[in-house]
């Protein structure tokens, strides 16, 4: 299963055990260290695995089995990382890091004046949104998000639409009498 059958609800045990992990995780180490939920989760993860072992242990000796050990199967599957996948992955990595920097550049050193605006802009508003929530809250609206947006768009795709169509040819047309107001700010036609 992806995660895109994931956020769309396609198994909805899985999603909700996904989406319900999720959340009580973010809601823990909002009450808790990163430290104390990592130990809590680990003490438990091995709570579980030691009482079935015990328990797979006594149920061979009553019946006299010799099933050997229950995570054998586990035990002996490879977990380590290619050579291929690590340098797959930190090719993937040095390509974002590098588009970002060169983007952030280009915004900071006003390569075009209305990106760097419209980045100034963005800025101001995070400043507002950091002072009304702090970086938890904001992963846990994401999550939440991320799980229901998805859905509510499939059901309601043509009325969202229709509103997101109306909201960005009004955007346009204000965004365009600002840049016909400001010296140096029209687009080049591409």
């Amino acid at each position: 299963m992806c995660a895109i059958d994931l956020l769309y609800w396609r198994n909805v045990k899985q999603s909700g055990a996904v989406f319900s992990s999720v959340l009580l995780l973010l809601f823990s180490l909002t009450q808790f260290s990163v430290v104390s939920v990592g130990a809590y989760l680990a003490l438990a993860a091995l709570s579980a695995t030691i009482s079935f072992r015990i328990y797979k242990s006594v149920l061979q000796a009553v019946q006299k089995t010799d099933e050997g050990h229950p995570f054998k199967a586990y035990l002996e599957m490879e977990i380590a990382l290619s050579q291929d996948q690590i340098s797959k992955y930190a090719d993937k990595i040095l390509l974002y890091s590098n588009t970002c920097m060169k983007e952030l550049r280009r915004l900071f050193l006003v390569q075009d004046l209305v990106d760097s605006l419209k980045f100034a802009v963005l800025m101001w508003l995070l400043t507002y949104v950091g002072a009304l929530f702090n970086g938890l809250t904001l992963l846990i609206l994401a999550v939440v998000s991320m799980f229901t947006m998805p859905v509510v768009y499939e059901k309601h795709q043509a009325q969202i639409d229709q509103y997101v169509g109306l909201i960005r040819t009004h955007v346009n047309s204000v965004v365009g009498k600002i840049q016909a107001k400001i010296p140096g700010a029209k687009r080049k036609e591409e």
